[in-house]
C-alpha cells in the first residue's frame, strides 16, 4: 500500500467531502435507524452547502487522509469551550468527526488521523481533548481507549431523524 498523507481542505473539496461523507456515515450507522431517517440525515447534514459553511469557518479544521492523492478518510476538529466538569478553565479541542472508507479499515488510516489530531492538539496548547460517539458503537470506542481517552458522565441525544440515538463523551488529558 502506498503511504498515507494528510492534506488539509479548500473550498474546492467540497464535492468530494460530501460524497465520502454520506458514504462512510452510511457504512457506519445504516441499519441503526429507518432508511428515511438515514436519507433525511445525510441530505440535511452532509449536503455541499453545510459542508462548505464547515469548511469556510476558520474554526473548524478538516484534513482528508489521501493514498495516491485520493481521499480515504477524513477528520474534524475544531478548538471549542467545554462545559465538562474535568476541562473547566482549561484549553480543549473537540473531535467532531473521524472517518474511514472501510475499503481501508485496518490499515493505519485511523491511526494516522488521530495521531495528527493529537500532535495537533498538544501543539496548539491544548490541555484536554473530547469526542462523542454514539453509546453502541464499541469499535469506535476501543478505538479511542487505546489513545487514553476515558468515558464521561456526559451524554447527549444524537438522533438520526426520529430515530432516537444516544452519544457519550469521552476525554482524554493532554498535559
Amino acid at each position: 500500500m502506498s503511504e498515507i498523507s494528510l492534506r488539509k481542505l479548500t473550498l474546492t473539496d467540497v464535492a468530494t467531502l460530501s460524497a465520502i461523507a454520506k458514504k462512510t456515515f452510511y457504512d457506519s450507522f445504516s441499519g441503526t435507524c429507518t432508511a428515511a431517517d438515514m436519507e433525511d440525515f445525510l441530505e440535511r447534514y452532509y449536503n455541499e452547502q453545510a459542508l462548505y459553511a464547515e469548511i469556510e469557518d476558520e474554526e473548524m479544521k478538516y484534513f482528508f487522509a489521501e493514498i495516491d492523492n485520493i481521499p480515504v478518510g477524513y477528520i474534524l476538529f475544531r478548538a471549542v469551550i467545554s462545559n465538562f466538569e474535568e476541562a473547566k478553565n482549561k484549553k480543549t479541542i473537540e473531535l467532531k468527526r473521524l472517518y474511514v472508507s472501510s475499503a481501508y479499515h485496518g490499515k493505519g488510516i485511523a491511526q494516522k488521523l488521530m495521531d495528527f489530531f493529537l500532535d495537533y492538539a498538544v501543539n496548539e496548547g491544548c490541555e484536554i481533548a473530547f469526542l462523542g460517539v454514539w453509546e453502541y458503537n464499541c469499535r469506535a470506542q476501543y478505538f479511542y481507549s487505546k489513545y487514553g481517552f476515558k468515558f464521561t458522565n456526559y451524554r447527549h441525544d444524537f438522533p438520526i431523524g426520529n430515530t432516537p440515538q444516544v452519544d457519550v463523551y469521552m476525554i482524554k488529558e493532554l498535559k
